[in-house]
């Protein structure tokens, strides 16, 4: 019986309750009471209203009182004039406001700057030369420098110069190396060198112990070739002249093997390509014994080393006309690029060896790089001169050499090296001028223009013709002037000898804008798209800043 009940209460377990007192409950520990909950249900209310409260003035100062930061404003394009003067191939382009957008920094030469100062102003003879920075948003002037009629060489984008975070600009002139801040145009240091310093100014680790990188430049005292080190911080030269043993010179970059160590390659006129360590040259300007300066020599390049001269022969196949390095992949070395007379070459960075050769007839312009065909290994573009006034633009497969891409047309001696910018496919736009030759396949343009033309990888059969100039084109350069979204270039045309004055012009082109009025240019007939749909197309391009 009794278990019948314990039974039935498990099935039912509310039926054990009825008849049961209320005061047997709450001895039981049932609570009937509601003041309690009342209680609890009031402050839950209060926490609530103060919650909502909070947050609306939380939203209500991040809208309001602190303020979001103004994207700026770019004109699609712009134009700068400058009258009764010339100018430079010399056009750079750096975060000069710190403003997200890219600005310009150019250079002319003028009896009166931009901002109406006068050469006389400065302490100058007219005319003198200016150093202008320019907004890449509207072209307003953000600073100007003058300077002295002598200017040489102008270089930016070095790390590090004067310790500033930014990177600074090396110009030479006048006898002077000066280092200005890009940010400010304000001179950070100067250094007096009577031995003419040739470019590129090359950026080599801290040998002062001062923990900003050093700058090696390289001159010339009359046929013999001389090295300088100065300090990127303080300007001041680093031991004496280093005399590395070479003569006629004609070009120089710096060189990291895969263990790190530094090398400097000289390409001198007789065609031959030759390496020093860095080790040694430092050595040759600091003769203090047991001097603290880490540097080190590649084990495989020294056992290549010459023991007579102390050089690495890179390169003795053919006259170097362009030494350049190309990218690896992010690996170290990069490997390095040989156009000489009759081909472009590439060979391994660290082992010396061929890895292709291409032959060609006369390169007519320093080669630039892009990605075509998406495999990460930048690809080259070069510009072969034909014949009767005809060019052949070709692209080539940066891992085989082998041809991805080529169109002739008309060639200017005015027409500027082609450019390019990266777009988010992780391929390249690039831009290049000349003129296409029409059906009449005539050689001789009628109207002595040169033409810029656009061309993806997306659609190998046309160009869209986007400018056309007559001008002298000094300097040009596509340029991706906001991160991921701004892209567009950069044109200086005007006289660039200093025997010649006359009009002076920096103008700034959206790629967008231009794709929108371009003319399309079909190399076949094989592409079955409206040339609005190819517009359209091109026009939803969009650009990367990743390499």
């Amino acid at each position: 019986m009794t278990d019948n009940k314990e039974q039935d209460t498990e099935i039912h377990p509310l039926k054990s309750e009825e008849g049961v007192s209320p005061a047997s409950l709450t001895k039981k520990g049932v609570c009937l009471g509601s003041s309690g909950l009342s209680h609890l249900s009031s402050w839950r209310t209060a926490a609530f209203f103060l919650s909502v409260f909070l947050c609306l003035i939380s939203i209500f100062a991040f809208s309001f009182i602190i303020p979001c930061p103004v994207r700026p404003v770019s004109q699609r394009t712009w134009i700068n004039t400058y009258g009764d003067s010339s100018t430079y191939t010399f056009l750079a382009v750096t975060d000069a406001n710190n403003d997200k957008v890219m600005d310009v920094i150019f250079a002319f030469r003028g009896s009166k700057g931009c901002l109406n100062v006068s050469c006389s102003d400065a302490g100058f003879s007219s005319p003198c030369s200016f150093l202008v920075a320019v907004t890449g948003t509207n072209g307003s002037v953000l600073w100007e420098r003058p300077l002295s009629q002598e200017l040489l060489w102008v270089q930016c984008g070095i790390e590090k110069l004067g310790g500033l975070e930014a990177p600074g600009c090396l110009l030479f002139h006048s006898q002077n190396l000066t280092a200005i801040d890009s940010r400010s145009g304000v001179t950070l240091w100067q250094n007096n060198n009577t031995l003419g310093l040739k470019q590129p100014a090359l950026k080599v680790p801290d040998l002062d112990g001062d923990e900003v990188g050093d700058v090696v430049l390289i001159g010339a005292a009359g046929d013999e070739t001389k090295v300088v080190i100065v300090s990127g911080r303080t300007g001041q030269q680093i031991g004496i002249d280093a005399d590395p043993g070479l003569s006629d010179v004609l070009g120089h970059v710096i060189h990291v093997t895969s263990s790190g160590s530094y090398y400097i390659l000289f390409k001198k006129a007789d065609s031959a390509v030759y390496g020093y360590a860095l080790k040694n040259i430092v050595a040759m300007a600091i003769k203090t014994p047991g001097s603290n300066i880490k540097l080190q020599q590649d084990p495989k390049w020294e056992e290549m080393t010459n023991s007579t001269s102390g050089s690495v022969s890179v390169y003795n196949s053919g006259s170097v006309q362009h030494l350049l390095k190309m990218g690896n992949q992010g690996k170290t070395p990069e490997n390095l690029l040989l156009v000489t007379g009759h081909w472009v070459e590439l060979i391994d960075g660290q082992s010396l060896r061929s890895l292709w050769r291409v032959n060609i007839t006369k390169v007519i312009s320093e080669p630039v790089f892009g990605n075509f065909n998406n495999d990460g290994v930048p690809d080259v573009v070069v510009e072969d001169e034909i014949g009767n006034g005809t060019k052949k633009v070709v692209i080539l497969d940066g891992s085989s050499g082998a041809v991805l891409w080529e169109v002739e047309m008309m060639s200017s001696s005015t027409s500027p090296k082609p450019s390019t910018v990266n777009t988010a496919d992780n391929r390249s736009a690039f831009l290049f001028w000349g003129e296409v030759r029409g059906k009449t396949n005539t050689t001789v343009s009628l109207n002595q223009q040169d033409f810029l033309y656009l061309l993806h990888p997306s659609y190998p059969k046309i160009l869209l013709e986007l400018n056309n100039s007559t001008e002298s084109i000094a300097a040009f350069k596509a340029v991706l002037f906001e991160k991921s979204r701004h892209a567009g270039y950069m044109l200086l045309t005007g006289p660039t000898e200093q025997s010649e004055t006359g009009s002076v012009s920096l103008a700034k082109r959206k790629l967008k804008e231009d794709v929108a009025h371009s003319r399309v240019v079909r190399l076949s007939q094989e592409e079955g798209f409206s040339d609005q749909e190819i517009r359209d197309s091109f026009f939803r391009l969009r650009y990367s800043s990743s390499t």
